[in-house]
């Protein structure tokens, strides 16, 4: 139930909005103006220029009129970027509902085959019981007690012993006969049952998948919104303060905030991929990645198994419901590997799933990662991705509890128990 593959921008990482908005910071605080670094040309259109800004200060009603159209295109900023993230969660929700009502759908449907499927074993074994009877009743049959009768007039007690006992055969035959025709019968309702319900996950595929595009470019939409708040946001910040104090060399401070923040931000990235590094090494419940299998599968992750597949009291939400995949909870921020190769059908915020990855790995099968940081997603809708590549870091968004990775299989858009599947591949999990 992938959708076809489509590429779509990957999403900016989030680090670069935290480097512009802790170097206004900076800038901020020491009472100086914050110059913001370059700006794309696109960025900056239908935004004021520096130039702009100086010139409005010529003049007292210019300078005033130039604040509240910072102000206002701040306002609009924040509003526009809010919205869309709204609208993506609400999209993301949408889809996780569809993708978990028809993944319930899927397990009934199965049950219901299942038991139709036992039914009919059941019915046949008393059908052929019926039958062995009816031969023994045709061997056992009323002529030969009226031959009795007419041969051996004399011994009557031998005669009404026969009789009582065809009366006995007849009444275990009609027994026998109807409860055959009882268990056709159930059979029949389930097989009748599971079909209407087998017709009835198509429409269910298909809204899951619709919701899932939909919260596909949902998010796309919410991160050109944030993107643009980012890009402009501590711009037009810098020259509201440009407008509205007397602050100097504003530029060479903001640059020096700009430097100092990729620092930080950098040797904050090389200890999250340390911490991540140690933690595989440590083979908690055993490691992820690596080099796949002569089936050309890996673990998706290390850690020990956490929650099973099946239905379950929802840890988050408290009510009982369908765990479609299992858990595996190495360590927050370490790698999440694609189990296999395949192409990126959906990298966005999937509602209870967190952000989610969901890989298309050719032959009807499908793989899910979900609870990924938030910034963790190392892809993109469209791309190529190998077996053992890290495609995410493992987070707690969406209804979690703790730092986990929610992991699916799915074969022709159903999800399957992981363990077994994973078995027969060579993999445990």
């Amino acid at each position: 139930m992938s959708p076809a593959p489509h590429r779509i921008p990957r999403p900016r990482p989030r680090s670069r909005r935290r480097v512009i908005a802790a170097a206004v910071a900076v800038v901020l605080s020491a009472g100086a103006l914050a110059a913001v670094g370059p700006v794309s040309a696109a960025s900056a259109a239908g935004y004021p220029s520096w130039s702009d800004v100086e010139q409005a200060k010529a003049s007292k009603d210019a300078q005033q009129a130039k604040v509240t159209e910072i102000k206002a295109l701040l306002q609009d900023l924040t509003a526009k970027a809010s919205a869309a993230q709204q609208e993506s969660e609400a999209a993301g929700t949408a889809y996780q509902t569809a993708q978990t009502k028809y993944d319930a759908a899927t397990l009934e449907q199965q049950t219901l085959q299942h038991q139709a499927d036992d039914a009919d074993r059941t019915a046949k074994r008393s059908e052929e019981q019926a039958g062995q009877l009816a031969a023994q009743l045709g061997r056992a049959s009323a002529n030969d007690v009226t031959t009795d009768i007419l041969t051996h007039p004399s011994d009557s007690g031998d005669l009404l012993y026969e009789l009582g006992a065809m009366s006995k055969l007849t009444e275990q035959a009609d027994g026998i006969y109807s409860q055959a025709s009882q268990d056709r019968g159930v059979a029949q309702g389930l097989a009748d049952r599971a079909e209407q319900a087998k017709e009835a996950l198509g429409t269910l595929a298909d809204a899951a998948q619709a919701k899932m595009q939909a919260a596909q470019d949902a998010a796309d939409r919410a991160q050109t919104a944030v993107d643009a708040q980012a890009d402009n946001k501590a711009r037009l910040e810098a020259q509201l303060t440009l407008l509205t104090t007397n602050a100097k060399d504003v530029e060479a401070e903001y640059d020096k905030g700009v430097a100092a923040e990729k620092a930080r931000e950098a040797a904050r990235a090389a200890a999250a991929a340390k911490a991540a590094e140690q933690a595989a090494a440590t083979g908690q419940g055993g490691s992820g990645g690596g080099a796949p299998n002569s089936s050309g599968w890996v673990r998706p992750a290390g850690g020990y198994q956490t929650s099973p597949y099946g239905y379950r009291v929802d840890p988050y939400t408290h009510y009982r419901a369908l765990h479609a995949g299992v858990d595996l909870a190495p360590a927050c921020y370490a790698p999440i590997y694609a189990a296999h190769a395949g192409t990126v059908t959906f990298a966005a915020n999937g509602g209870g799933y967190g952000n989610e990855v969901v890989l298309d790995n050719g032959g009807g099968i499908s793989t899910a990662y979900g609870h990924i940081v938030d910034g963790g997603i190392l892809v993109s809708v469209g791309q190529h991705v190998e077996a053992g590549q890290q495609i995410a870091k493992i987070g707690s968004t969406g209804w979690s509890t703790g730092c986990h990775l929610h992991f699916e299989t799915r074969v022709n858009g159903s999800a399957v128990d992981p363990v077994p599947f994973m078995a027969a591949r060579g993999i445990s999990v």
